[in-house]
């Protein structure tokens, strides 16, 4: 994508800016942020080092105390007015992130949009806990959800039935409703199955505790965390030989022939 300040289209461009750490930004979403007329982000979401990105003369908007409305007709009325608006969210814009609704009203209100996906908190979080969130023979399946509390979460997907499949389970937004989560989690993991506990991940103040799931509760009040915090709860983070078939010495295939 080659932009330039002269040919970025009057458009909302709604950009993932990633779980904390500016540097995790895609190419995609650096140049749009250093092309854009107005930026309209999270204030309380976002770091305030990605605006250093922006233009000088950029129009920046933050939103913390707008209600969706608000913002959308503050996106709509600059697009008509000719200019490029870059929506930046935190983490990736596909998940927990609103932007259903704004799609649906940009479309409804003809106003061209495109999305540019960023990195979620749950891969933040696998990589500075140095894990692989699928592990052959141990976990082969990751769900992203999150525990009913304001928002309803359809009854299809209540915790506890997501939880019988043991799988790596990355639960977002919970940490208000720890104490339900982990009863319901207890219904199916282990009690000692490591909860990776990971608050503002990417942020210069970010901390991550593993605790074994019967703790999960206990450590969050503790440490008084209410927002900003993402539950890991996977066999994967337990101290495992397996190996990977695929580079396991016994193993076959077209590049290289097994040392027996």
């Amino acid at each position: 994508m080659d932009i330039n300040i002269y040919d970025l289209k009057p458009a909302v461009y709604i950009v993932g800016a990633g779980p904390g750490d500016p540097e995790l930004l895609t190419i995609k979403a650096q140049k749009l942020l250093v092309c854009a007329d107005v930026i309209v982000f999270a204030d309380s979401l976002v770091p305030q080092q990605i605006l250093e990105l922006c233009r000088k003369d950029a129009e920046i908007i933050p939103t913390a105390n707008k209600t969706l409305e608000e913002i959308l007709s503050v996106m709509i009325e600059r697009v008509r007015s000719h200019k490029s608006v870059v929506r930046l969210h935190s983490g990736d814009p596909s998940l927990y992130s609103a932007i259903h609704e704004q799609m649906h009203l940009l479309a409804e209100a003809q106003i061209p949009f495109e999305v540019i996906p960023g990195i979620s908190a749950f891969q933040a979080a696998a990589a500075k806990l140095k894990v692989e969130l699928t592990v052959p023979g141990v976990v082969q399946s990751i769900i992203l959800t999150r525990i009913s509390g304001n928002t309803e979460v359809p009854a299809t997907e209540e915790l506890a039935t997501l939880a019988a499949h043991q799988a790596s389970l990355c639960l977002y937004l919970s940490a208000r409703h720890v104490k339900d989560a982990q009863a319901k989690l207890l219904e199916h993991y282990p009690e000692n199955t490591p909860v990776a506990i990971c608050f503002r991940l990417g942020w210069p103040d970010e901390k991550i505790w593993i605790v074994p799931l019967n703790q999960m509760a206990a450590c969050t009040n503790k440490e008084k965390l209410v927002r900003t915090t993402l539950y890991v709860v996977s066999p994967a983070l337990l101290p495992s030989t397996t190996r990977s078939r695929l580079y396991h010495p016994e193993h076959s295939h077209l590049f290289r022939q097994s040392h027996h």
